[in-house]
């Protein structure tokens, strides 16, 4: 079935799977996602959307049979599920702890296994270990690198940059290097010390475009779950970059994406007049 009003143009994205142009949202954290929004989400915008994530390991506060249920649904509209970060909670508890997580992850249907240290200071050496054992156990494993140690789930510390290790490009890049030798298809830089909590002239651009430069955008997904941020992510390194948004700001950043609304670049050079062909 065609799209609604299909004569005005605008740059749709490839169709699903993809392996460009990825759009990952948020579940439950900040709100709460319920099982019946995301399924009303899911049937009007899926063909949008390529991945969900369970963020702040919000799924341990529900019934296995609802995180299925969760799941399936979004496998229904072909939408990978991400655990998000929740493995540096959990692996307080130990080796044995890690190594059962990865084994529920499987057994409950999750295709993503993000591997985080932003709030847990992980060692590299571990990191990559848990990214081996996801790999082994048949899932995908998202290392999650950020450029500050000891921010993430919305710590929103003020002054931060006083307060936190900053990384040098150095050691990032390293991590990033580190996991891709590994295989894995992508990898999700943090926000916080490049964006995040900080005011545009305080973005670290130099750093995001090295990234880019070095690695491609192909392997990177971007945390850009501010508008601004994600405007000039699209406006900097086009329509093909993969993003992680909110799932409130889904429509709003589809409409940027596909140029349909907003950018003022859509208008810029245009001939802006009517008279009636009738």
């Amino acid at each position: 079935m065609s799209h609604a009003f299909d004569f005005v143009q605008i740059e749709l994205p490839p169709k699903k799977p993809r392996s460009k142009s990825v759009t990952e949202i948020r579940g439950p954290y900040y709100t709460a996602v319920s099982y019946g929004y995301l399924k009303h989400l899911l049937d009007d915008w899926s063909e949008y959307i390529d991945g969900y994530k369970f963020a702040g390991g919000s799924m341990r506060l529900l019934k296995k049979d609802k995180v299925r249920r969760i799941i399936e649904l979004c496998h229904e509209h072909d939408v990978y599920v991400s655990t998000g970060g929740f493995v540096e909670r959990v692996i307080v508890q130990g080796e044995e702890a890690v190594d059962r997580y990865i084994e529920e992850c499987k057994s409950l249907g999750f295709d993503v296994i993000e591997v985080s240290s932003g709030l847990a200071p992980i060692p590299l050496s571990d990191k990559l270990e848990i990214v081996k054992s996801v790999q082994r156990a048949g899932l995908k494993a998202k290392p999650e690198v950020s450029i500050m140690l000891g921010a993430g789930a919305g710590t929103h510390v003020v002054g931060y940059e006083q307060q936190m290790k900053i990384k040098s490009y150095k050691e990032f890049a390293k991590e990033v290097s580190a996991h891709l030798k590994l295989g894995v298809q992508m990898i999700m830089i943090e926000s916080e010390g490049l964006t995040e909590d900080l005011p545009p002239e305080k973005w670290k651009k130099d750093v995001i475009k090295r990234l880019v430069d070095e690695f491609g955008r192909e392997k990177l997904m971007f945390e850009a779950s501010d508008p601004p941020v994600f405007k000039w992510y699209l406006t900097t390194f086009g329509r093909d970059v993969n993003l992680f948004v909110d799932h409130s700001q889904i429509v709003e950043f589809t409409a940027w994406k596909t140029g349909l609304w907003g950018d003022p670049a859509i208008w810029q050079g245009k001939k802006l007049s009517y008279h009636s062909q009738k």
